[in-house]
Parts: structure tokens; C-alpha cells; sequence
């Protein structure tokens, strides 16, 4: 297990504990007294961090390196229906942006999202998470297949940003994005949308755009991310907390500021404590909110959508 710098109180409780109860089996010494006491105290370290987290230590979270990423949730999800589409039919294949088709129940669901690695070659093979235009262009694919055969999209976002690359721009990374927001305002089929990581810049909103768009307890939403904020703002790295705090960036600011529609709660400890649970409270969100807009016309889904971000940063004095 592996421990984020704030969580270090709870590592040493966890290792006093383990120790006592070794000494136990290993000894005839009745050490349950110490095991409760040390229980209790764990209980409330645990409680008293998780319930007080900065901004700054919920963008750490969602950058845990046991956190799920969105090929985790898609295959607990959908199991053997998952199936995956490849290429953008004009560049190559993306290993940054997946997608394809898959089943929750009896029901057929498009998935795309940003896919990070969980090691060194993998991270590689994934860029980071970070899609070339290639990527948003086989989203789009993917996006205008669904609208065609009527099936609702999942998307799934976790990115540290699109790719800022030279080739990236050669091939119009910023048209790849803003023709993706586009496209996705007038799609015609339910779009829900899930930010289950890091969710920067416009990395974020080339897929990003959704009737419902719900974020995880321990994830963040944002223009930029608080280390580019800093080294913009101060040339320095070392105020990334308290650019963090002022972005604003946390699922409970979005939710404050109407530009989510809700908070998914994780288990103590975040996504990666109890991966079973949260993938569990994911899927029965996304079939929730399909129950809501499978009924509406094509016309009310994206004039709904339409008035949704239209009325964002409305401000009524």
C-alpha cells in the first residue's frame, strides 16, 4: 500500500498495529487492550484527515497510484461485453483516448475516456493520459457510431491535459477539442459524463461535455492545474497549494458553482480503498441518470443540454 505525505499518521498507526499483533501471536502476552486502543485511534486519525482535506491533498488523491483508471471501471462494469474500437480512421490509433461498446445489465453504452498507465512502460504507451487530436477525433468517431445506432455515451474523464506536443498542434489540437464541444452540445443521444481522476484543462472538456456530468469525492475540475497555475503566476512550483485553493477546483466548488450536477462520495480513504464499492456506486449512477433521459425526445435532450451551459457563469444580482 502506498501512502500519500498527509497520510503518514495513519501508515505508522497501521504499522503499530500490525507490530502489536505480532507480538501477541508470538509471545503469551495479552496485548487486546493495546490493539483496541490503537484501533480507536486509527478509526479517529483516519476520520479527522479524510474529513479535512485541502484542495491541494484532493488533487493528490486523485493522483493516487493505486486509484482506478477507466479501463478499470469499464471492464468491472461491463465484463466480457466490453469491446473495444480503435483509430480515428484518418492518423492512427490513440492509446491515450479509448473506447468502444459495452453492456451495464441488458443495456448497450458507448465508453470513451482518457486512459492513464500504472508503470513506467505503460505510462508510456498511454502518454500520460495525455490524447494527441487523433484522440478526440476517434472520440468523435466513436460519439457520431452511437448517435447513429442510438446508443447513450459514458464518458469517462482522466487527464492531466490534452498533449501540448509540436506534432500535437501540426494536426490541430486545438480544432480537434473545440469540433468535439461542438459535435457534443447537439449530439443526439443521452451523454453522462464521469470525471474519476484528474480533470484538466481543455484535455478535459473535448470530452467533457454531457446532459449529466458527475464528479468523484476525491477528483478535480479545472482550467488549469495548480502547478501551471503557480509557475505562471508565481515562476515557481512551490505555490501549487495555494493556487489549488483559489482555482477552485474541488467536486465540492463545482458543485457550489452549478457546474456539476453531482458528487459521487467515495469510501474512506478514497477510490482505491474499496475499488468493488466504487465501482458498484459508478455504474448504478450512470444507469440513474440514463432512467432520467432515455425518454426525451432528441429535439428536448439537446435544447436541455443546450440551456445547461448556457446558463453556467449566469450571474443574477
Amino acid at each position: 500500500m502506498e501512502y500519500l505525505e498527509f497520510e503518514l499518521p495513519i501508515k505508522e498507526l497501521e504499522e503499530k498495529y500490525q507490530q502489536t499483533i505480532t507480538l501477541g501471536e508470538e509471545s503469551d502476552v495479552d496485548v487486546s487492550a493495546t490493539i483496541k486502543q490503537i484501533e480507536k485511534k486509527l478509526k479517529e486519525t483516519r476520520k479527522d484527515i479524510y474529513a479535512n482535506l485541502t484542495a491541494w491533498q484532493r488533487v493528490q488523491m486523485s493522483r493516487h497510484p493505486s486509484r482506478p483508471y477507466t479501463l478499470d471501471y469499464i471492464k468491472a462494469i461491463c465484463g466480457d461485453t466490453w469491446l473495444e474500437l480503435h483509430g480515428d480512421r484518418n492518423v492512427k490509433d490513440d492509446k491515450a483516448m479509448i473506447g468502444g461498446l459495452g453492456k451495464i445489465g441488458d443495456q448497450s453504452f458507448m465508453f470513451i475516456g482518457q486512459q492513464k498507465g500504472f508503470n513506467t512502460k505503460t505510462r508510456q504507451y498511454r502518454n500520460f493520459g495525455m490524447a494527441n487530436p487523433e484522440g478526440y477525433r476517434k472520440a468523435l468517431r466513436l460519439m457520431k457510431s452511437a448517435e447513429k445506432f442510438g446508443v447513450p455515451v459514458v464518458a469517462l474523464i482522466d487527464t492531466p491535459g490534452a498533449y501540448p506536443g509540436l506534432e500535437a498542434e501540426e494536426r490541430g489540437q486545438g480544432e480537434a477539442i473545440a469540433r468535439n464541444i461542438l459535435e457534443m452540445t447537439r449530439l443526439k443521444v443521452p451523454i453522462i459524463v464521469m470525471i474519476i481522476g484528474e480533470g484538466a484543462s481543455g484535455g478535459a472538456l473535448g470530452i467533457g461535455v454531457g446532459d449529466k456530468v458527475v464528479m468523484l469525492e476525491n477528483t478535480w475540475y479545472s482550467v488549469i492545474s495548480p502547478e501551471s497555475c503557480s509557475s505562471i503566476l508565481w515562476r515557481s512550483w512551490e505555490y501549487k497549494e495555494r493556487a489549488a485553493d483559489a482555482l477552485k477546483l474541488t467536486s465540492t466548488d463545482m458543485k457550489k458553482l452549478n457546474l456539476v450536477d453531482e458528487i459521487l462520495k467515495e469510501p474512506e480513504g478514497g477510490a482505491h480503498k474499496d475499488r468493488e464499492t466504487t465501482f458498484k456506486s459508478v455504474s448504478e449512477c450512470i444507469l440513474r441518470y440514463y432512467a432520467e433521459l432515455k425518454d426525451l425526445s432528441p429535439k428536448d435532450l439537446v435544447e436541455q443540454r443546450m440551456d445547461k451551459y448556457a446558463n453556467m457563469g449566469v450571474y443574477k444580482g
